[in-house]
């Protein structure tokens, strides 16, 4: 088995600051990144075009995920597939789809296998309670539901996408119930996670402190 001492896990409700300390992490400490809600909206994509559950394993595996000038971009067979999966229509029905158990068991198999010496920091919702429950260390981000609609808000302008700010307050809400209340891996700090409100922190705040508290390395 895998020693999973060098895992960080990052989890935590939508638009938390999660992506953004995830890559911070993953460059300064040279570890490579698990974005699990990218890989939610992949197997999205792919049930969407109406695709076998074995294809879509195959092809989730074989996504080239890197980070370039600060964002993560997603390739499949030569062809950018970033803006399809980080669409609000994708969001909604990976959101939808994560809630059933033979979606998590297909794709958690995937994510353990990202494992490796080198070191990993994973993004998700339940990557330190379920994905690596033995991770070295977790911590959980959190921020107001208005802080986060915000930031969401000025993500998907700048991306050229329309948005209405009281659509995606609505939407975080009911995102957040739906994770919260699900009965498979259902949204929740684990036991040993350092739990962190960003609401009032930059990023640079919520690097620096985060730095400070990580063991092994």
């Amino acid at each position: 088995m895998k020693s999973e001492a060098k895992i960080i896990t990052i989890d935590g409700p939508s638009a938390s600051g999660k992506g953004a300390l995830t890559k911070a992490l993953c460059q300064f400490l040279n570890y490579k990144i698990l974005d699990s809600g990218l890989l939610y909206r992949a197997y999205a994509y792919f049930y969407k075009i109406r695709l076998a559950s074995d294809e879509i394993k195959e092809n989730i595996t074989n996504l080239d995920i890197e980070i370039k000038n600060n964002e993560l971009i997603v390739m499949f067979k030569g062809r950018n597939l970033t803006n399809d999966l980080r669409s609000e229509e994708t969001a909604k029905l990976a959101s939808e789809l994560s809630a059933l158990k033979d979606t998590r068991a297909n794709l958690l198999g995937i994510q353990r296998a990202l494992n490796n010496e080198d070191g990993l920091v994973a993004d998700g919702r339940d990557m330190g309670t379920v994905v690596f429950p033995n991770a070295g260390n977790k911590f959980f981000l959190n921020a107001s539901v208005e802080i986060r609609a915000k930031r969401r808000f000025l993500e998907l302008q700048n991306r050229g996408q329309e948005v209405n700010m009281r659509d995606l307050i609505d939407d975080i809400k009911q995102r957040d119930l739906a994770d919260q209340s699900r009965e498979l891996s259902p949204l929740l700090p684990a036991d040993d996670a350092t739990v962190i409100d960003t609401s009032d922190m930059s990023l640079e705040e919520v690097f620096s402190f985060t730095k400070k508290l990580i063991k092994g390395n």
